[in-house]
């Protein structure tokens, strides 16, 4: 799940007033402004900044965590020398434009290029030269449209974007194109329960999270990391309590569970500000924050499944109101588990090394 990068031109805006505040609450995360605009743009803490400058003397004052932005590339030059990231804006209108770009934003992180034809060939062989480079290409384009035709470009598209417009309903169009590209999918399978044991008592966490979950929504969790089973959110009916659509009552602390850009982390990890995935029973995945990690000592129940022909575990809390969602989507009580039943998991290639998936003989039981 790879997320496209969006930034917004807040240069030149004639309804600045009006327009800022729009994008401070969407999901633009990255700003574009003249130098002149340091002290009058009060743009969030999320927000990076992207400053276009004319000469070195103007460089001198930037925050440090900001980007430089420029046409001229001795000025670039000297503001990688300072310790800024860069990025190169290109005009293209001919070959040469061309050639040019992809000779000089070879030494930049951000080659950012405005073309004055609407074809996409230019672009497709800026993406060609570049592609074994370190360099991000964003495309200048003014429209929702125009933007997801560039991330489509050659299949690995363009790295972002830089959307130029002042129109509210492509703004909000954009930001709705990020929130569905921010969503993934995996392969989920049918695994056929083997095995339930109980297995005393142990620490469990659940993870409470920022958002609120649907009922056939929850998390993967696994004792290896060859797999795991979907363990439900905590959005089915409970007879003594209220419900939790917030909550995954995850399991063992030992566990699993996956993260985004296919990782996975322990739940020992986890803490307020941690990412991870909410999926639901199609295999659409979102990217989740976590708000809270509750470990408690409670009686714990072994689950071994079996699926797609790999052993795969979880160990969670051995308790009626644990749901694991069943190879139909239903809700299963995780203590009336019993071999045969069937439950939706994953399967993986297993070996990791600090969540990130290695290729290595590695075997975990």
């Amino acid at each position: 799940m790879n997320k496209k990068l969006v930034w917004f031109d807040a240069r030149n805006l004639k309804n600045e007033e009006k327009v800022l505040p729009l994008i401070y609450n969407l999901r633009f995360e990255n700003l574009l402004i003249s130098q002149d605009m340091l002290e009058r743009v009060k743009a969030p803490h999320k927000m990076k900044l992207i400053v276009e400058v004319y000469d070195d003397e103007e460089i001198e004052n930037l925050p440090k965590e900001a980007v430089v932005l420029s046409k001229n590339k001795d000025i670039l030059k000297e503001a990688k020398v300072k310790g800024y990231s860069t990025a190169l804006y290109q005009n293209i209108d001919n070959e040469e434009d061309m050639n040019n770009a992809w000779m000089d934003g070879r030494t930049a992180d951000f080659l950012v290029v405005e073309f004055k034809d609407p074809t996409n060939i230019p672009l497709e062989l800026l993406i060609a030269r570049l592609q074994q480079t370190n360099t991000v290409i964003l495309k200048a384009v003014n429209t929702a449209e125009d933007a997801e035709i560039a991330f489509g470009v050659m299949e690995v598209g363009s790295d972002g974007v830089l959307l130029k417009t002042e129109d509210m309903d492509q703004i909000v169009e954009v930001n709705n194109f990020m929130s569905k590209e921010e969503k993934g999918k995996i392969e989920l399978v049918k695994g056929k329960v083997m095995d339930v044991q109980h297995v005393g008592m142990g620490y469990r966490s659940c993870i409470d999270t920022t958002t609120l979950m649907k009922e056939n929504e929850g998390m993967l969790i696994g004792s290896t990391s060859e797999g795991g089973i979907l363990v439900s959110s905590e959005t089915h009916f409970l007879p003594y309590m209220e419900l939790r659509p917030f909550r995954v009552n995850a399991g063992a602390v030992h566990s699993y569970v996956w993260a985004p850009e296919g990782m996975t982390a322990y739940l020992t990890e986890l803490k307020a500000g941690s990412k991870v995935l909410c999926v639901d029973t199609e295999g659409n995945t979102r990217e989740v924050t976590v708000g809270r990690v509750k470990t408690e000592l409670r009686p714990l129940l072994k689950i071994e499944v079996e699926a797609e022909g790999v052993n795969i575990n979880v160990i969670v809390q051995d308790d009626w109101h644990i749901r694991i969602l069943g190879g139909n989507g239903e809700p299963l009580n995780a203590s009336t588990l019993k071999p045969g039943d069937e439950v939706l998991a994953y399967v993986c290639a297993g070996g990791r090394h600090v969540g990130i998936k290695i290729d290595e003989r590695l075997r975990e039981k």
